[in-house]
């Protein structure tokens, strides 16, 4: 085999190999004297067949057979003998070759650059910290009676105001007809809901027991029911009852009602939830820090491909289109395995509002911006997950930092308690699914990663608020990050936009603490 560097430049390798036809024929024959010997043809006895006669059938399959497994072993070779470390698989194009004569090929690869670890002890970063007082279980207890409000019939002979709930029959129309679904008696319908059609709940606001009122509405055009999209409607109701909330009482019977023993268990458990979560989000800031911080300071040259790799995925994820030559097999990097793409801080990764709805092409509309500027955005993107991928994993190499099988078991099991009553099937799942477990390896492997830089940088506590906690650290303010989803529903639908949570669920806590 002879090998020839025909390119040096960057992270850019290319080799000229050629294998003299001796070497191609003897494989040939010796792969031909191997079939010889466990192939079965009419009129010979089992490893008496001719070895002429296995060419002439099989020949041509193993002359590929061999080509393939030359050019493997003869690229891992010229890569190895060079010392290099593939960022890449390495692409392999056929230059030259015909039978009896010699294999020609070349060997591009994009090698891994050279990383040199950052001073963990001259980093800096900031670590938020909220402390849940009275004020904030008391605030948390106000919100979950509130959500647990009763609607109750009042006899008052007043107008229905957004606080209120009317108790309605309604029939809807297209066209003068009754559609499917557009129908329904003794429905409560609350004033204050979003999940309707939009502008049916307002037009009921006003409203009087014993009323009858014609909606006149148009579903949007993005209906999920396609018959009905774009289309106007009316809506005929019948108002029967005006009902008024009446809040529950926090006390020890509302404590009980989410199986917790008193008030006071109720106090407990909303104080330790809420500390628990604010310290999960306040881990997400800081590691967000983190990352910035040896983002900015990183310097090394990113290999082109594998830069390209990951764009390719991230903009097939938002737009739905694959980019020419590019395919899934194609992100199976050599040189950040490890690593996963949580990264603390890739905001654009979800992007505005309609892109994370997978409404793209509408998002381009509305923001007035070309597909070659976010392109530019999200190839970034693309550079920032590559340059802490490598970066994060060559850290957690150089130091010996690993992810225990028991991690991964540990982390199948939690990923199995997402879906209740189908706890078995998901492990089942992952215990069959090789790739899947190990793509469980990646998120692990980076926290500890981000946990040791941590343990060796300098961690200064900051005492904040909730709210300056939950803020968008990218935000100017609360419309930054696009437009409002409309409402999509007819009168009984249930999907908008899920709005960003501002407060740590207490009610979650309280109820997961009853199952302890």
């Amino acid at each position: 085999m002879q090998v020839e560097v025909t390119k040096s430049e960057g992270l850019s390798r290319q080799f000229a190999v050629t294998v003299a036809a001796s070497e191609i024929d003897e494989k040939v024959n010796t792969r031909l004297g191997e079939l010889a010997k466990t192939v079965q043809m009419p009129g010979f006895r089992p490893g008496k067949v001719p070895v002429s006669l296995v060419k002439k059938q099989y020949g041509r399959s193993v002359i590929g057979e061999v080509l393939e497994r030359t050019i493997s072993e003869t690229s891992a070779k010229a890569i190895s003998d060079n010392k290099l470390r593939p960022a890449m698989q390495p692409k392999v194009e056929i230059t030259a070759f015909d039978e009896g004569k010699d294999l020609e090929f070349t060997v591009s690869v994009e090698v891994m650059p050279e990383i040199v670890q950052p001073d963990f002890s001259s980093i800096e970063v900031e670590r938020l910290v909220v402390t849940v007082d009275d004020k904030m279980v008391d605030e948390a207890l106000e919100r979950i009676a509130q959500e647990q409000k009763r609607y109750e019939k009042t006899d008052e002979a007043r107008a229905a105001t957004a606080e209120d709930a009317l108790l309605v029959d309604f029939v809807g129309k297209v066209d003068g007809k009754e559609f499917s679904g557009g129908a329904a008696t003794d429905f409560q319908l609350e004033l204050s809901s979003r999940n309707f059609i939009p502008n049916f709940v307002e037009q009921m606001i006003g409203a009087k027991a014993g009323e009858k009122r014609t909606i006149k509405v148009r579903f949007p055009d993005d209906y999920g029911a396609e018959e009905l999209a774009g289309k106007d409607a009316e809506f005929d109701v019948t108002v029967k009852e005006l009902r008024v909330t009446k809040p529950m009482k926090v006390d020890d019977e509302m404590a009980k009602g989410v199986g917790l023993e008193n008030l006071e268990a109720m106090r407990a458990a909303i104080r330790e939830r809420l500390t628990s979560e604010y310290g999960s989000i306040s881990r997400v800031r800081l590691k967000r820090s983190l990352l910035d911080t040896l983002a900015e300071n990183a310097d090394f040259e990113l290999p082109p491909v594998m830069v390209e790799s990951e764009f390719a995925q991230i903009w097939k994820s938002i737009s739905g289109e694959a980019l020419p030559g590019h395919h899934d097999h194609d992100h199976d990097h050599a040189g950040h395995d490890h690593a996963g793409h949580d990264h603390g801080h890739d905001h654009h990764d979800e992007g505005p509002d309609l892109i994370a709805q997978g409404r793209f092409k509408q998002y381009l509309e509305e923001s007035g911006k070309t597909i070659d500027a976010v392109k530019d955005e999200y190839r970034d993107i693309a550079r920032r997950r590559v340059q802490l991928g490598l970066l994060l994993t060559e850290i957690g190499t150089v130091n010996g930092i690993k992810v225990a099988d028991e991690e991964i078991n540990r982390a199948v099991v939690n990923e199995a308690r997402r879906f209740p009553g189908q706890e078995r099937e998901v492990i089942e799942y992952y215990q069959k699914n090789r790739p899947a477990m190990e793509q469980l390896r990646g998120p692990l492997f980076e926290d500890k990663v981000v946990d040791f830089i941590l343990e060796l940088a300098k961690v200064n506590d900051k005492p904040v608020t909730a709210d300056e906690l939950m803020a968008d650290p990218d935000a100017e303010d609360s419309d930054a990050n696009g437009a409002e989803a409309a409402a999509e529903a007819s009168p009984k639908k249930g999907a908008g936009k899920k709005a960003p949570a501002k407060k740590a669920s207490a009610k979650k806590a309280a109820a997961s603490k009853s199952k302890e």
